[in-house]
């Protein structure tokens, strides 16, 4: 009697255990959806400023057709990029990541073209776009870092043990970071010089 005691103890502390594991696992891959879409909301926000922006300088610089272009054509490229959240895999993550280096740099020039023209410097319309864009450019930042912190809060949980038993049990997956290449990163510590 005491044997089948402590037996029926030992496999409802480990039933307890594999539940609370599971919906610890089920948790993160939602937090982590979450925080994908929190990246998602914020740059939809900065495409729809971006054509603003555009008409706005354009207005001033009428001769920069091809700034407006790689803008506007890189502008296009990011919006294509759709990802779902519950199935992110690392080359759809690099090539987002791609898409948004093309934009940033594409931004990076309309934004020193209009340093050449005080005018449109001097334009409120244009001061708050730009001071929009820097406000969600901030919250960009701040969602690819939740991001990532959800990413390894998760992942830590499947490397480690006892975790990594129950998430491979139901076949939890590791989630990639979203971060730079190399090259972008480089591309990206050395923006356009604008001075506003």
């Amino acid at each position: 009697m005491g044997i089948g005691i402590i037996v029926l103890i030992i496999v409802a502390v480990l039933l307890v255990w594999g539940v609370y594991m599971y919906n610890h696992f089920v948790a993160l891959v939602n937090r982590t959806k979450e925080a994908w879409s929190d990246i998602d909301v914020q740059l939809k926000r900065r495409y729809d400023l971006i054509p603003n922006l555009v008409e706005t300088v354009k207005g001033y610089a009428t001769h920069e057709r091809e700034t407006f272009d790689a803008v506007t054509s890189a502008r296009a490229r990011a919006t294509e990029m759709t990802i779902d959240p519950s199935n992110v895999t690392p080359e759809q993550i690099k090539a987002f990541e791609a898409a948004e280096v093309g934009l940033e740099q594409a931004l990076g020039r309309l934004l020193a073209v209009a340093e050449n023209y005080p005018d449109l410097k001097a334009n409120e319309n244009f001061k708050e776009l730009q001071r929009e864009l820097t406000d969600t450019e901030n919250k960009i930042q701040a969602a690819r870092r939740f991001y990532n912190g959800n990413v390894r809060d998760l992942n830590i949980g499947l490397e480690q043990f006892p975790g990594n038993v129950i998430g491979n049990m139901f076949n939890f997956e590791k989630r990639e970071f979203f971060e730079l290449e190399a090259d972008e990163k480089e591309a990206a510590s050395n923006p356009v010089k604008v001075d506003f």
